[in-house]
């Protein structure tokens, strides 16, 4: 495929994460009690591996955490080790009822956020969204 310097301009990017409308629902309801919000897809501890819904800042980013893109006005991040596992992988952030584990914002609703995902797409791997490091995100 021949690209020119140009085409990056006339088109978006493939995005890394992404969430289904009834999750954006809940993020919608979530920040009105909260106020703005953040997801970090936890490493396996409590629930598995999913995404936890928290407050902006309750979690504490460092070097350790790379952030994957906005997902209806929420940044997204994951650990630098677990997404070396995922980095091929389109995620998609959507909503389902049950009570998880962990200290996810949801939780006391009987919901609880998940991740579906699929590998990416040839075309889509070279023209990726680029991530961004945990430590250009602290104050």
């Amino acid at each position: 495929m021949i690209r020119n310097q140009w085409d990056s301009f006339n088109r978006s990017m493939t995005k890394r994460v992404e969430i289904t409308k009834e999750a954006a629902e809940i993020i919608d309801q979530l920040r009105e009690r909260h106020g703005e919000l953040m997801f970090h897809q936890s490493g396996g501890c409590c629930d598995g591996s999913s995404p936890m819904c928290l407050e902006k800042g309750d979690l504490l980013l460092n070097e350790n955490d790379v952030w994957l893109g906005t997902v209806h006005g929420c940044e997204f991040f994951m650990s630098k080790d677990q997404f070396e596992y995922w980095k091929h992988t389109h995620l998609m952030v959507d909503i389902t009822k049950g009570r998880g584990s962990s200290f996810s914002l949801e939780i006391p609703l009987g919901l609880r956020f998940v991740i579906k995902s699929r590998m990416f797409k040839p075309e889509e791997l070279e023209d990726l969204q680029p991530i961004k490091h945990g430590e250009e995100f602290i104050d």
